[in-house]
């Protein structure tokens, strides 16, 4: 095991997602810039991280199963034993769910996440291949969320079942082309954005009315930045949330096993 300076081991945080894998190398807290790759391409530059780095430890999550699959294999050939999130090693959270067997692995690493550094009630905005907004009580406390489609999905949606709209990738749009959609495909691309900004708007309206009190908001996923930069209902965007999360979960199961 590789160990840093203050005693710590060093950790490789993998995050599989539907589309595509983000990684960061950890010693302690402090982490190096986090990469990421579409999944098919994840396994050759994860090779390339393991051998720079010879990780202590290697921590995967995934909501993607053949694929989180096929890098833990690689990854023991390699000589690494493979944690799994979920499977291994369960997050430190706190629920009041009516069925936690159905929560993600990656919204349960970002409210643990979330809270750890906010250390307040937060709504938490995972905005890629489906958009989510959970929210977490200033107990740490996980009540649960909404699930909707990313803003990818909304647009091939919108190709799939017309016979005539185009099939476009989201992306930001120039502020100067203003808020009417000037041909067909800019028309979708602030539709797609106008249904994401208000359906996390009206979720979050929704938490602090329940909670009786204005969550911080914090948002990561591929298409935070794009969607939420000059949105003044988030506070921040951590792309690197869900990674944050399993460093979190992984230093908690070493406190507790060294506890014992």
């Amino acid at each position: 095991m590789v160990i840093n300076s203050s005693g710590e081991p060093s950790l490789l945080a993998i995050a599989v997602g539907n589309t595509r894998t983000s990684w960061a190398m950890f010693r302690g807290r402090e982490s190096q810039p986090p990469g990421a790759e579409p999944n098919a391409g994840a396994g050759a530059a994860l090779a390339g991280v393991v051998e720079e780095a010879n990780p202590g430890l290697v921590a995967l999550a995934s909501v993607n199963g053949p694929v989180a699959d096929a890098l833990a294999a690689s990854l023991a050939e390699s000589g690494f034993q493979v944690l799994r999130l979920g499977r291994d090693v369960a997050p430190p959270l706190r629920h009041s769910l009516e069925d936690a067997s159905t929560l993600g692995i990656d919204r349960a690493l970002n409210a643990v996440a979330a809270f750890d550094l906010v250390g307040a009630a937060c709504a938490i905005i995972d905005a890629g291949t489906a958009i989510t907004v959970d929210f977490i009580d200033g107990e740490g406390t996980f009540h649960g969320g909404g699930i909707a489609p990313g803003v990818n999905m909304m647009l091939r949606a919108l190709h799939d079942h017309t016979a005539a709209l185009p099939l476009v990738s989201f992306e930001a749009q120039e502020p100067s082309r203003g808020p009417f959609g000037k041909d067909t495909r800019h028309a979708m691309q602030l539709g797609a954005a106008a249904a994401a900004r208000g359906l996390v708007r009206d979720l979050v309206e929704r938490y602090a009315e329940a909670y009786e009190a204005y969550p911080r908001v914090i948002a990561t996923g591929g298409d935070a930045a794009p969607l939420f930069d000059d949105d003044g209902l988030v506070e921040r965007i951590i792309p690197e949330l869900q990674l944050i999360g399993i460093q979190r979960t992984i230093e908690r199961a070493l406190t507790d096993r060294g506890a014992e």
